[in-house]
Protein backbone atom coordinates (compact mmCIF):
# COMPACT_ATOMS: atom_id res chain seq x y z
CA UNK A 1 0.00 0.00 0.00
CA UNK A 2 1.39 3.37 -0.93
CA UNK A 3 2.13 6.01 1.68
CA UNK A 4 -0.38 8.41 0.08
CA UNK A 5 -3.16 5.82 0.28
CA UNK A 6 -2.42 5.13 3.98
CA UNK A 7 -2.52 8.85 4.77
CA UNK A 8 -5.79 9.27 2.85
CA UNK A 9 -7.40 6.43 4.82
CA UNK A 10 -6.24 7.93 8.11
CA UNK A 11 -7.73 11.31 7.15
CA UNK A 12 -11.06 9.66 6.22
CA UNK A 13 -11.18 7.82 9.57
CA UNK A 14 -10.33 10.99 11.50
CA UNK A 15 -13.00 13.03 9.66
CA UNK A 16 -15.61 10.32 10.24
CA UNK A 17 -14.81 10.17 13.95
CA UNK A 18 -14.95 13.95 14.24
CA UNK A 19 -18.31 14.05 12.40
CA UNK A 20 -19.81 11.45 14.73
CA UNK A 21 -18.63 13.42 17.76
CA UNK A 22 -20.17 16.64 16.44
CA UNK A 23 -23.46 14.87 15.74
CA UNK A 24 -23.57 13.38 19.23
CA UNK A 25 -22.76 16.70 20.86
CA UNK A 26 -25.24 18.61 18.68
CA UNK A 27 -28.07 16.14 19.33
CA UNK A 28 -30.38 17.38 16.56
CA UNK A 29 -32.83 14.53 17.23
CA UNK A 30 -35.13 16.71 19.29
CA UNK A 31 -34.50 14.68 22.43
CA UNK A 32 -33.97 16.88 25.45
CA UNK A 33 -32.32 15.93 28.69
CA UNK A 34 -33.19 17.38 32.07
CA UNK A 35 -30.68 17.70 34.84
CA UNK A 36 -31.65 16.79 38.38
CA UNK A 37 -30.83 19.70 40.68
CA UNK A 38 -28.38 18.87 43.42
CA UNK A 39 -27.61 21.12 46.33
CA UNK A 40 -24.03 22.32 45.99
CA UNK A 41 -23.37 22.10 49.71
CA UNK A 42 -24.74 18.53 49.87
CA UNK A 43 -22.47 17.41 47.06
CA UNK A 44 -19.44 19.21 48.44
CA UNK A 45 -20.04 17.78 51.92
CA UNK A 46 -20.38 14.30 50.45
CA UNK A 47 -17.30 14.77 48.26
CA UNK A 48 -15.29 15.93 51.28
CA UNK A 49 -16.37 12.89 53.31
CA UNK A 50 -13.56 10.28 53.13
CA UNK A 51 -16.04 7.44 53.67
CA UNK A 52 -18.01 8.51 50.60
CA UNK A 53 -14.80 8.53 48.57
CA UNK A 54 -13.55 5.23 50.06
CA UNK A 55 -16.80 3.42 49.25
CA UNK A 56 -16.93 4.83 45.70
CA UNK A 57 -20.25 6.55 46.33
CA UNK A 58 -20.71 9.20 43.68
CA UNK A 59 -21.49 12.57 45.29
CA UNK A 60 -24.13 13.09 42.59
CA UNK A 61 -26.12 10.17 44.04
CA UNK A 62 -26.74 12.20 47.19
CA UNK A 63 -29.85 13.82 45.81
CA UNK A 64 -31.90 16.66 47.15
CA UNK A 65 -35.13 14.76 46.46
CA UNK A 66 -34.98 12.57 49.59
CA UNK A 67 -37.72 14.60 51.26
CA UNK A 68 -37.56 17.02 54.17
CA UNK A 69 -34.30 16.92 56.11
CA UNK A 70 -34.07 15.69 59.69
CA UNK A 71 -31.26 14.81 62.10
CA UNK A 72 -29.88 11.54 63.43
CA UNK A 73 -27.89 11.01 66.61
CA UNK A 74 -26.11 7.72 67.38
CA UNK A 75 -25.31 6.70 70.95
CA UNK A 76 -21.89 5.64 69.63
CA UNK A 77 -20.31 6.00 66.21
CA UNK A 78 -17.48 3.50 66.69
CA UNK A 79 -17.16 0.12 68.36
CA UNK A 80 -14.06 -1.97 69.08
CA UNK A 81 -14.66 -5.72 69.34
CA UNK A 82 -11.19 -6.12 70.86
CA UNK A 83 -9.45 -9.42 70.14
CA UNK A 84 -11.54 -11.87 68.11
CA UNK A 85 -10.77 -15.07 66.22
CA UNK A 86 -10.95 -15.63 62.47
CA UNK A 87 -14.11 -17.30 61.15
CA UNK A 88 -16.30 -15.93 63.94
CA UNK A 89 -19.55 -13.99 63.73
CA UNK A 90 -19.51 -10.75 65.71
CA UNK A 91 -22.77 -8.79 66.02
CA UNK A 92 -23.06 -5.17 67.13
CA UNK A 93 -26.18 -3.02 67.39
CA UNK A 94 -25.85 0.74 66.95
CA UNK A 95 -28.77 2.64 68.49
CA UNK A 96 -29.83 6.02 67.12
CA UNK A 97 -32.50 8.65 67.71
CA UNK A 98 -34.28 10.86 65.20
CA UNK A 99 -33.47 14.24 66.78
CA UNK A 100 -35.06 16.26 63.96
CA UNK A 101 -38.60 17.41 63.28
CA UNK A 102 -39.35 15.19 60.27
CA UNK A 103 -39.60 11.39 59.86
CA UNK A 104 -36.16 9.81 59.35
CA UNK A 105 -35.94 7.70 56.21
CA UNK A 106 -32.85 5.51 55.84
CA UNK A 107 -32.50 4.69 52.17
CA UNK A 108 -29.37 2.54 52.38
CA UNK A 109 -26.69 1.08 54.64
CA UNK A 110 -23.55 -0.42 53.10
CA UNK A 111 -20.56 -2.14 54.65
CA UNK A 112 -17.08 -1.37 53.39
CA UNK A 113 -16.64 -5.03 52.46
CA UNK A 114 -18.62 -8.26 52.30
CA UNK A 115 -17.43 -9.15 55.80
CA UNK A 116 -19.46 -6.29 57.32
CA UNK A 117 -23.19 -6.71 56.80
CA UNK A 118 -25.64 -4.07 58.10
CA UNK A 119 -29.38 -4.42 58.65
CA UNK A 120 -31.39 -1.21 58.99
CA UNK A 121 -35.04 -0.22 59.52
CA UNK A 122 -36.97 0.16 56.28
CA UNK A 123 -39.86 2.09 57.84
CA UNK A 124 -39.66 5.80 58.74
CA UNK A 125 -38.50 6.63 62.26
CA UNK A 126 -40.66 9.40 63.71
CA UNK A 127 -39.15 12.45 65.48
CA UNK A 128 -37.97 11.51 68.97
CA UNK A 129 -38.12 7.76 68.27
CA UNK A 130 -35.14 5.42 68.34
CA UNK A 131 -34.03 2.74 65.93
CA UNK A 132 -31.22 0.25 65.45
CA UNK A 133 -28.61 -0.55 62.84
CA UNK A 134 -27.51 -4.16 63.34
CA UNK A 135 -24.06 -4.96 61.99
CA UNK A 136 -22.47 -8.41 61.76
CA UNK A 137 -18.71 -8.56 61.27
CA UNK A 138 -17.34 -11.92 60.06
CA UNK A 139 -13.57 -11.57 59.50
CA UNK A 140 -13.10 -14.86 57.66
CA UNK A 141 -9.36 -15.20 57.01
CA UNK A 142 -8.51 -11.55 57.85
CA UNK A 143 -5.82 -11.10 60.50
CA UNK A 144 -4.40 -8.32 62.67
CA UNK A 145 -5.99 -4.92 63.28
CA UNK A 146 -9.07 -4.32 61.11
CA UNK A 147 -11.24 -1.24 60.72
CA UNK A 148 -14.46 -1.48 58.73
CA UNK A 149 -17.15 1.09 58.03
CA UNK A 150 -20.90 1.15 57.52
CA UNK A 151 -22.18 4.12 55.51
CA UNK A 152 -25.77 5.13 56.27
CA UNK A 153 -27.63 7.18 53.65
CA UNK A 154 -30.70 9.04 54.91
CA UNK A 155 -32.65 12.28 54.62
CA UNK A 156 -30.16 14.03 56.90
CA UNK A 157 -27.62 16.81 56.37
CA UNK A 158 -25.09 15.58 55.38
CA UNK A 159 -26.87 12.70 53.66
CA UNK A 160 -24.31 10.09 54.82
CA UNK A 161 -23.26 9.03 58.29
CA UNK A 162 -20.33 6.67 58.82
CA UNK A 163 -20.14 4.10 61.63
CA UNK A 164 -16.89 2.25 62.37
CA UNK A 165 -16.07 -1.12 63.82
CA UNK A 166 -12.62 -2.29 64.81
CA UNK A 167 -11.15 -5.62 65.80
CA UNK A 168 -7.82 -7.29 66.30
CA UNK A 169 -8.31 -10.58 64.45
CA UNK A 170 -6.19 -13.55 65.50
CA UNK A 171 -5.97 -16.91 63.78
CA UNK A 172 -8.34 -19.36 65.45
CA UNK A 173 -7.02 -22.39 67.23
CA UNK A 174 -5.55 -24.64 64.54
CA UNK A 175 -5.03 -28.27 65.51
CA UNK A 176 -3.80 -29.15 62.04
CA UNK A 177 -6.75 -31.50 61.60
CA UNK A 178 -9.88 -31.02 59.56
CA UNK A 179 -13.25 -31.22 61.36
CA UNK A 180 -13.90 -34.60 59.68
CA UNK A 181 -10.61 -36.00 61.07
CA UNK A 182 -11.48 -34.74 64.55
CA UNK A 183 -14.95 -36.32 64.35
CA UNK A 184 -13.52 -39.73 63.34
CA UNK A 185 -11.04 -39.63 66.23
CA UNK A 186 -13.75 -38.68 68.72
CA UNK A 187 -16.10 -41.37 67.41
CA UNK A 188 -13.40 -44.04 67.55
CA UNK A 189 -12.63 -43.55 71.26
Amino acid sequence: MSENLKNALLVIIAVGTLANTVILLGNDSGVSYERTPIKTNTVSNAAANPAVQQNNIEPATVLENMGPKTAINFEEMEYDFGVIDQNTTNPKTFTFTNTGNEPLIISDAKGSCGCTVPDYPRQPIQPGETGEIKVVYSPGKQVNQQTKTVTITANTEPATTVLRIKANVTPGEDTGETPATQEIQLGGQ
